[in-house]
Parts: structure tokens; sequence; C-alpha cells
């Protein structure tokens, strides 16, 4: 158990003996949590391992005030801008942003208006498949996408951002084709300031027109910022450890506001719950990552707190079903053919498929045994925190004689004579989603002897690099919110361009036309109307499967002070701003 920490405590250096053994180390801080970050890239990463390291890193425009999913704090920028202080021009569609000045990166060199400038128009044109480019892509050209439904990049993508995005002395301006209401949201979260040139000498974008395009949809490790960081912000990235799972944060002595109370944080991947457990109560650890079932081993224990019914904007779990599954090398489909021994490539794209499926689970069962009865059956892709969301939309029953009813019928009969094998995968150490799977292949076995599934669980890196190339036949994943609105569940989960859909090859136009209709749409009860409509809509097709509207629960040493849950905040209410932590 110690020798798990015992990397991390000595990479900090000369720290005496008393500070590697005493639990109370006020100076060290300690996270276990059970996924590793896929990139410190803030233009690459798109989960919330990632996000939680970047935000404490690097800094965005903008900072949510404490608990506030809504007022907004001034951070990289010197104000916020609002129609009454004139920063945001009457029609809404031009942003002028003054900045700070005397922010100085973790390398000493000062931050420009430029590096703000240079930082957005990267976000925008890396843009990586089903990457997080989109978030500001929309609102700014208009278009989720700087390449065309075949591939190619858009001839008009460089005028299109440089229009966009520019300087106006130290301010920058932004011009947006149309108004977007959450624009300052998601500068809030998203395109942290970076060094331009840092990245220029590191063989990253210069900047240039001409060289642009090699950078577009990259691979992730050729960027010099995928395990590297040089920011603005409370700590520095001393080192990502790949082997053993665990990030090392320092304080940044030279931060630009008061330097953070804590000298060193680690954040450490363990699977093991027990592992994690022990650690907690040993003092080894501050907090920890613990999914609702493990509740009832956490209370009463003497020194830790648990501090439950913490608000969540996500919807999590969700089944993912994939129409169009990649078959390069891939061992989750088995024969590759409706054969009892596999799934062609195609079997999600049949509804029936898909309702049988969603027939099959145990919603109730789900919700008092592993929930512990916290939380309600979703309705849809919107989460009942957000407006938009339907309270009285329609949901699926746990009926295993619907269920068979719709496997009777898919694929004209073929699927319940033939039966089916394949493989569903959750990321490791996730217990509600592994349920979800075991839930899933004991219904659905026990409709018919040939149908198989197998589960498996995946290293949360490997899990992810499947999962975007669609290998995946069915996935469980979740999804919390980039910025608190209702568009943001709506694109990312239905849109034929957002990044769960694009990943499943799923497209269907009207759920296109009326996520746009409803984004477009100023007037509050009529953007309820829409959202209703897409909703009726996704129960319909079942693209996917909704189980819960959830809270969750923080589990911490009761010395720990300073924390808050801020919803929007990457991996919280588990992990956390460590800038304004400290321990007694």
């Amino acid at each position: 158990m110690l020798r798990i920490l015992m990397s991390a405590v000595l990479a900090v250096g000369a720290l005496p003996a008393a500070a590697r053994s005493a639990s109370k180390n006020p100076g060290i801080f300690t996270y276990l949590t059970i996924a590793d970050a896929d990139s410190v890239d803030p233009a690459w990463a798109y989960d919330t391992a990632s996000g939680l390291v970047i935000l404490n890193v690097y800094e965005p425009l903008f900072q949510y005030d404490g608990t506030s999913t809504e007022k907004l704090l001034p951070l990289i920028a010197e104000k916020v801008p609002s129609r009454d202080n004139g920063l945001i021009s009457p029609d809404g569609r031009t942003y002028t942003i003054p900045l700070r000045k005397g922010i100085k990166f973790h390398d000493g060199s000062p931050m420009t208006a430029e590096d703000v400038r240079w930082s957005l128009l990267r976000f925008l044109l890396v843009d990586r498949a089903a990457g997080p480019s989109s978030l500001l892509l929309e609102p700014l050209v208009g278009y989720p996408s700087t390449r065309g439904d075949d591939g190619e990049i858009l001839a008009h993508v460089w005028n299109d951002v440089n229009r966009a995005v520019t300087l106006r002395g130290d301010d920058i301006v932004l011009r947006l084709p149309r108004p977007y209401a959450p624009l300052l949201s998601i500068l809030a979260a998203w395109a942290p300031v970076l060094p331009k040139a840092w990245a220029g000498k590191n063989g990253d974008w210069d900047g240039g027109e001409a060289s642009w395009h090699k950078f577009n949809d990259p691979s992730k490790e050729t960027s010099p910022f995928f395990d590297k960081a040089n920011g603005t912000g409370p700590f520095k990235l001393e080192r990502w450890d790949r082997k053993t799972k665990e990030f090392l944060l320092t304080r940044n002595d030279r931060y630009w506001r008061a330097p953070a109370k804590l000298q060193t944080v680690v954040i450490k991947s363990v699977s093991e719950f027990g592992t994690r457990k022990l650690m907690l109560q040993a003092g080894d650890a501050d907090t920890i990552y613990a999914d609702r079932p493990l509740i009832s081993q956490l209370q009463d224990i003497p020194g830790i707190t648990v501090l439950d019914d913490q608000p969540t904007v996500e919807m999590n779990p969700v089944v993912f079903f994939t129409y169009r599954i990649n078959q390069v090398a891939n061992a989750f489909v088995g024969s590759g053919r409706l054969d009892g021994a596999g799934i062609p490539l195609d079997f999600f794209s049949d509804k029936d498929v898909r309702k049988g499926f969603a027939h099959a689970f145990d919603f109730k069962g789900f919700l008092a045994d592993v929930m512990r009865g916290k939380g309600t059956q979703a309705t849809g892709a919107i989460p009942k925190s957000l407006p938009g969301h339907d309270p009285n939309g329609r949901t699926y029953r746990f009926d295993l004689k619907k269920a068979e009813e719709h496997f009777r019928k898919a694929w004209g009969g073929q699927a319940w004579e033939k039966g089916f094998k394949f493989t569903i995968a959750f990321n490791s150490g996730n217990l509600p989603r592994q349920t979800v799977c075991q839930i899933l292949k004991r219904n659905v076995e026990a409709l018919n002897p040939k149908f198989k599934i197998d589960v498996r669980a995946v290293e949360w890196p490997t899990f992810l690099d499947a999962y975007k190339a669609s290998k995946l036949p069915v996935f469980v994943m979740g999804w919390h919110a980039d910025y608190p609105d209702p568009h943001n569940f709506a694109f990312p989960l239905l849109h034929s361009k957002g990044d769960y859909p694009a990943t499943q090859k799923f497209k269907d136009p009207e759920f296109d036309r009326l996520i746009d209709a409803a984004n477009a749409e100023t007037d509050p009860s009529k953007r309820k109307q829409i959202y209703a409509q897409l909703q009726a809509l996704e129960f319909e097709e079942a693209p996917h499967l909704v189980i819960v509207d959830a809270v969750r629960y923080r589990t911490q040493r009761d010395w720990v002070k300073g924390w808050f849950n801020n919803p929007i905040f990457p991996d919280s209410p588990y992990g956390s701003y460590f800038y304004t932590l400290s321990k007694d």
C-alpha cells in the first residue's frame, strides 16, 4: 500500500522522513482515481481525467464563481463581457475581451495577447476527430468541423477563423456569424492559454497559414503538449508517469495571484477500490474516487467525511450502440457475421436490436441496488438540472416479453434464429458501468441460448482508443457537461457531428434539424418545445440508452479544507480545483 504512493512522494524532492510517513503532511495532497488521462493537450483532450489536470495547470479566459454554474469571474481576461459594460455588441455578435497584463508562463516568459489569440486559433484548427474543437467552431464560424463529410479540409476554414478571432491592441475580439448565448460559458473551460513561442520551438504549429494543415486532426502523441505543459495556472506539471499512471503537480510560486497553499498534488490511477480505501484510511490519500455502490463501505470511518447529494450536470452511465463497426483488428465482434459466432458490422443499425436491449435493462433494479435509491430514471439525454429537460418524456421499462418481441423481428428474424456473440466493454474500475454491462448480459442471454455477450474491462486509455476507432459494438460511457446548457447534451449525444454519434456512425437529419433549430431559438418556451420533440424522437429511435439522473458524493479526510463542488469542473466532485485546498 505505501509502495504505491512512495514513488510520488520521493519525486517531490528532499522531503523530511516525517513528511513521507505522516498522513497529515500539509503540503502534499493525494487524489486516487480510476482513470489515467488521455492527453494534457487542451486541444486534444476530451475526457474528465485529462481535463482535471489541464484546468489546474492552464487557465482559460474565465472561471465559474465558486459553486455557481451561471456567474463567471475573469481569469486570463480582465473583465467578463456583457451588453451592460459595452463589451458585447447590441446584436450579440461581437465580443471584446480585455486581457490581464503581467501574467507569466511557468517557464517565466510573459503571456501576450498574441498567445491568447494563437491558443484560440490552435484549438479551432487542431480539430481532432471526436475532439473538443466543435465547441468553439460552432459559435465562432458557424459549423462544427474543419472537414467536410469526405474528410477533406474545407477551403474557407483559414479565412473564417482569422475573421472570427482578432486582436485590437491588447483586447481579443470575437466576431460570430450569429448570436450564441453559451459562448462565455464555453470560454470558461475550453481553449486555455498556451505559449506560442514555446510551441514553435518544440515542433508544434507556428501560427502560419502555410503549416496549419499538417497539424489538423493529428496523432495524439505527436504534439509536444501531449505529456508536457507550460501554462499560467497555480500548478506546474512536474511529471506524468504513464507506466504508474501518476501525475505530479508542483506549486507555481510565481503565480500571478497568491501561490497555492499546497506544495504538491499527486493524482494517481488505482483501479482496485480496496487499495484506495486502505490508503484513505491510513491517511496516504486525501480523497478518492468511489462509486455509489461503495458508499456503505466508507461511511462512519473515523477521520473520513462523506459529502453526499452533490449535484451533477451529467448523463452517466449511457449505453451506446455503434451502427457501423470498424472491423480492422477488432476482437470485439467475433466472426463479424450473423452466424451465432459474431455480429455483422451494421448489427445495431436495426432498430429492433436496439429496442430489444432497451427493454432488457432493469432500470428500477439499477437505481435501487447500484445507486442505493439516489437519483431517478433519465427521460432523455438532457439532464433534469438543465432547462429543456422533459420530465414527462417516455422511458423504456424492463420487460423481457417486449425485448423478445423486438429480437424476434430483428434482421428479419435471423437474429433470433441464428443468435449472436460479441463483447461489451467498460473502463476498468468503474463499478456502475460494469454492472450495466452485466445486467444486459444476464437479461439478454436469458432470452435465447444462442445469444452470447462477453463483458470486458479495458484500461481507460486503451478503451478510449478503441471507442474513437469505432471498434466497440456496445460501450458504456457518460457525458459530463462542457458548459451548462441543453445544447451541450443534445449536440454531443444526438447530432451527427457530435462526439458520440460521430463515433457510433449514427446520422439522422431530423435529429440534426431539431438540434440546430433549438440552439438558434432565443425564446425559452419555444426552445423547450423543440427539445421535447427531440427527446421524443430519441426515445423512438433509441440510438443509445440513458439510465439515470444522478447525484454524487465525495469522500475525503476531515483535514481537507477549502473544497467546494462546482459540477461543471472536470471529474467533480472527486477531483477538484486544487488551488483553493489546504490541509490542517
